[in-house]
């Protein structure tokens, strides 16, 4: 299985860490969140509010994939009465329950499906979603490049993937950051910037786009 990696001693992805918690509060609380991930990767937090905005652009009777789902961030993107199919999917069940949580406290639980999955064995049909997003997830992964091709095969053709990592050629300043995390079991090998391209060219996508904002890398492209 494609399984994101165990953290020892503070509970793997599958448990839902703490650093799974931490990230999500910073997230929930832009002044002071905005802060911390300026000073600790670089990274404007309003570029991850502009990506999420584009799931609220979707047209009533979409199909959005959110994987990994996390604790629900990208929720906040999702309109109420949007009238859209949303899946969050991720492989930690307490992530989910806390996704259900955020769905009901932003009032849009109508519209959410949580499932549990392994994004390298995505359970759902070939071009099945109108929309794919994946914040701060490739990064976790063992096999990022599977987990790629697997969010193109189930993609619509002229439908969007869209997300964010952190990637390995942001520079000499985040290295150490890369290091502890992988050493404690939070990150897989990632990739660069030319790795993902290349990924999303693989898996058929146009229109590719990869811009990065400190340690982290965001990226959206159109499936062919």
């Amino acid at each position: 299985m494609l399984e994101r990696l165990r953290l020892p001693g503070l509970g793997g992805w599958e448990e839902d860490p703490l650093w799974g918690k931490f990230y999500d509060w910073t997230v929930e609380h832009p002044r002071a969140g905005g802060a911390l991930w300026k000073a600790g990767i670089g990274s404007d937090l309003d570029r991850l509010y502009a990506a999420a905005a584009e799931i609220g652009r979707q047209r009533a009777g979409s199909s959005v994939l959110d994987v990994p789902c996390g604790g629900g961030v990208a929720l906040r993107g999702l309109r109420p009465g949007q009238g859209v199919r949303y899946i969050a999917a991720d492989i930690s069940q307490s992530m989910l329950d806390r996704t259900r949580a955020v769905a009901r406290q932003r009032q849009v639980a109508v519209q959410v499906e949580t499932v549990l999955a392994d994004a390298g064995h995505l359970p759902f049909a070939d071009g099945e979603f109108d929309l794919v997003v994946s914040f701060t997830g490739l990064h976790c992964f063992p096999d990022p490049h599977r987990a790629v091709r697997e969010m193109g095969r189930v993609l619509r053709a002229g439908g969007v993937l869209t997300g964010s990592a952190l990637l390995n050629d942001t520079g000499l300043r985040y290295l150490p950051m890369r290091q502890v995390g992988r050493f404690a079991g939070l990150l897989g090998p990632g990739a660069t910037s030319a790795d993902v391209r290349d990924w999303l060219d693989e898996a058929g996508f146009t229109g590719i786009a990869v811009t990065l904002s400190g340690a982290l890398g965001y990226f959206r492209a159109t499936k062919r």
